[in-house]
């Protein structure tokens, strides 16, 4: 079985911010930079999907997410902010921890399993907290491959 999504190691960052659109255009330009997309058409695609309610998922993580065409399988960006950022989360708690998902146009159901592995993963404590104190992006992708990684067996 192959992981729901893919993570590139250069789509694992650790990035200073200071408001949510700040996030929100370095996302999109993270995921132009990776993955080959026209971080333009993936910031106004992150943003209406924002507009029908705050990504922010609640205990310091963000999952900002979004379907595009141009993709042939879900594809991820992991940005861990050095300073906690307001993000309008469902819990009034500022993010530490963006996730970003982009799925194809069509991928309706394989979106949702995707999410949803997400979601999991970043409601797990001690994955959260391992997250936090990873040294730099390096650590942090080796931390969330395992996983992915894992999952997908």
């Amino acid at each position: 079985m192959t992981a729901l999504f893919s993570i590139d190691p250069h789509a694992v960052r650790v990035i200073r911010a200071e408001s949510k659109a700040q996030i929100m255009t370095l996302l999109a330009a993270c995921f132009g930079a990776v993955y080959g997309l026209d971080p333009a058409d993936v910031g106004e695609r992150i943003l209406e999907r924002e507009a029908l309610g705050s990504t922010g998922f609640g205990r310091g993580v963000a999952i900002p997410h979004a379907r595009i065409s141009g993709l042939a399988r879900p594809v991820a960006v992991f940005l861990r902010l050095e300073t906690p950022v307001e993000f309008a989360s469902a819990d009034g708690m500022p993010v530490d921890c963006v996730f970003g998902l982009l799925s194809p146009d069509q991928a309706g159901a394989v979106h949702l399993q995707a999410l949803a592995a997400i979601s999991r993963l970043m409601r797990d404590d001690r994955m959260h907290a391992r997250l936090l104190a990873a040294p730099d992006a390096d650590a942090l992708y080796a931390l969330l491959s395992s996983v992915i990684d894992r999952d997908a067996a």
